[in-house]
């Protein structure tokens, strides 16, 4: 495997990993996998900080164990450049549609990759 199709899986992982229900209400782990720049506009239109997301991703759906979960598919990655990978997805929640497309950039040290930056559509029923 090359270091762009590594990089790109390694930012997947993580991706994965903010869709878990455990490490979404947990704001320690969710803050190990935002970059301390994150950004994000919501299917809402809603616009998310570092800190505002945060403290109230624990209430998010999907941030529940018994609650629905983030069923991702057509997950895919670009290498934009050393340290930056573009993911793009897919997701279902309860019954709701997404699409979402998500920067990620590879902090220093035990860092590791962190998600700089998020945004969600909502897919109304019926669209392709």
């Amino acid at each position: 495997m090359d270091d762009a199709a590594d990089d790109v899986n390694q930012a997947i992982a993580r991706e994965l990993q903010l869709m878990d229900p455990r490490v979404r209400a947990s704001r320690e782990q969710a803050a190990q996998l935002l970059d301390p720049e994150f950004v994000e506009v919501g299917a809402s239109g809603r616009r998310w900080t570092f800190e505002a997301m945060l403290a109230e991703l624990p209430d998010h759906q999907g941030s529940s164990e018994d609650g629905p979960r983030y069923e991702p598919s057509e997950i895919s990655g670009v290498l934009l450049a050393p340290g930056l990978v573009h993911l793009t997805f897919e997701a279902m929640l309860g019954e709701r549609r997404t699409r979402h497309s998500s920067i990620w950039r590879k902090g220093e040290g035990a860092a590791g990759w962190r998600m700089y930056y998020h945004q969600a559509t909502r897919v109304p029923p019926g669209v392709d």
